[in-house]
């Protein structure tokens, strides 16, 4: 039996636009929570749900319909990552499921771990100047979640990063959170180059907005060429 092929395929059954499988020693001394998260995990399943464009071109008059997708697409990545648990534990592995959306540590700002991170090193994008998972195909317009398993599945391998010289998500930005800078992974410490206070503060504003309800923003998403019609491809 093929468990990788299979459970790719059941991911698209599911509803996910973009599935793949990283190594998770790549990412042993990345911060998570808590910090043993990992341990007796080999493996990290990437699932993607793209947003839709419309509601991310209309930004930010549509910011009350794109937190509504927001979370619709976080419940369904919640479902879908349920599901793929299931379907590893049934294969006799072990499976952990990390919600889409939850922060672990508030102090950091920080979720249970970087489903970012988990994407880039299963080949499904590169870490871009917004600290965004820019996928080749729809650009930073995915929402991801991660299933942890011991099943060893064939793994993925990170794709070369390919902002160059672009800085528009940088230019964006409404709070002037990041700053210019190139890597290949995602940073073990962010807070060099994004100012996650600055961000949090503007994002609880949206939060506390009756019409929003979220602390969602997306004006960097809306700024980054790849995803966009006419737009670079890989």
């Amino acid at each position: 039996m093929n468990y990788t092929r299979d459970l790719k395929e059941k991911a698209r059954k599911l509803g996910a636009d973009r599935v793949g499988v990283g190594d998770l020693k790549d990412l042993r001394d990345y911060p998570t929570v808590p910090p043993d998260l990992l341990e007796g995990f080999t493996r990290g399943i990437s699932v993607g749900v793209k947003l839709p464009d419309p509601v991310i071109d209309e930004l930010p008059d549509s910011r009350p319909r794109y937190a509504y997708q927001y979370r619709q697409a976080n419940d369904k990545l919640d479902r879908i990552s349920f599901q793929l648990g299931r379907f590893v534990e049934k294969a006799g592995a072990r499976a952990k499921s990390i919600p889409a959306s939850k922060i672990a540590d508030e102090g950091h700002w920080q979720s249970f771990i970087s489903h970012k991170a988990v994407a880039r090193v299963a080949g499904l994008g590169w870490i871009g100047k917004s600290l965004l998972l820019i996928n080749p195909e729809y650009g930073p317009r995915v929402r991801w979640a991660t299933v942890l398993t011991d099943l060893e599945l064939e793994t993925g391998r990170p794709v070369k990063n390919k902002c160059g010289g672009c800085t528009k998500c940088l230019e964006a930005c409404i709070v002037d959170a990041f700053e210019d800078s190139g890597f290949e992974n995602y940073p073990r410490d962010r807070s060099f180059y994004f100012a996650v206070d600055r961000c949090a503060r503007k994002l609880e504003d949206f939060a506390d907005d009756p019409e929003v309800g979220s602390m969602v923003c997306g004006i960097c998403i809306k700024a980054c060429p790849w995803g966009t019609e006419g737009g670079p491809s890989a």
